[in-house]
């Protein structure tokens, strides 16, 4: 079986809206501070250099949003309203594991441009590549954005879809749709710009707050969509971290396929 990673990286050197902050603790650091806890919650005096090489473990804080890298978005992320459950919009510590190990399939969008891509474009693709999506099937969208990873441009030129694209997907019977660009709505800038053209409310963020009133989730930011070897007859793992009440985990994204 063939693994492709189809992660991006969580990188505090990447240009970031939110930064991201990786403060490191070498092994020798690591075994002062492993020192001081001893000391401190069990009142033992341990001398470090009595460790080989005078080293303990090494450990890392990064602190970032759950929205950076690859992540999924949960429900409870589109909004308060869900209506389509009595309880509220689920968190991801609440969304059933099945949805994120599933068979997928990739629509190129790279010639889409900057902008929002409509259902007609959504589903000329899916006939060129003669495919008919079967319910709970993962969409991928390749837009060609993650050739900007970690630069101001990948939060700005991309294409994302509108509420058309969206529930044409969940029409299918999709519950979970994956982009490699920022977002899964149209740049913020283009977004913006249209609605004061045009003052329509419908133009803002119409992807996300399709959920709302369909349960779904989205996979932002993956990476090499291009490199998988063909549009379909895949499976795709996308498991999120189970941050309880969270409103998206990361993911490690990886596509399975058989020889």
């Amino acid at each position: 079986m063939q693994l492709i990673d189809l992660s991006s990286p969580v990188d505090a050197t990447f240009w970031e809206p939110d930064p991201v902050t990786h403060v490191t603790m070498s092994p020798r650091e690591g075994a002062l501070h492993m020192a001081a806890s001893m000391r401190e919650h069990f009142g033992v005096d341990f001398d470090v250099d009595a460790l080989p090489d005078g080293e303990f473990l090494n450990n890392d804080t990064f602190t970032l949003t759950v929205h950076t890298g690859t992540h999924v978005d949960a429900p409870a992320h589109y909004g308060t309203r869900a209506s389509y459950r009595d309880d509220g919009p689920r968190t991801i510590d609440r969304l059933p594991l099945d949805w994120f190990h599933r068979p997928a399939f990739v629509l190129d969008l790279r010639k889409a441009g900057t902008g929002a891509v409509g259902a007609e474009r959504l589903a000329a693709e899916l006939d060129r590549i003669g495919y008919t999506p079967a319910p709970m099937d993962i969409a991928l969208l390749n837009t060609g954005a993650d050739r900007h990873l970690g630069t101001p441009a990948y939060f700005s030129e991309f294409a994302g879809l509108d509420g058309s694209a969206v529930h044409y997907l969940l029409d299918l019977g999709v519950r979970v749709i994956g982009t490699d660009a920022f977002s899964l709505d149209a740049p913020f800038p283009h977004i913006l710009r249209t609605y004061r053209d045009t003052g329509d409310p419908s133009v803002l963020w119409p992807a996300h707050f399709a959920g709302r009133d369909r349960e779904y989730c989205q996979i932002e930011r993956l990476a090499n969509l291009d490199t998988l070897p063909r549009p379909y007859g895949f499976t795709v793992s996308c498991f999120p971290v189970k941050l309880a009440r969270a409103g998206a985990g990361w993911a490690r994204a990886v596509a399975l396929l058989e020889d």
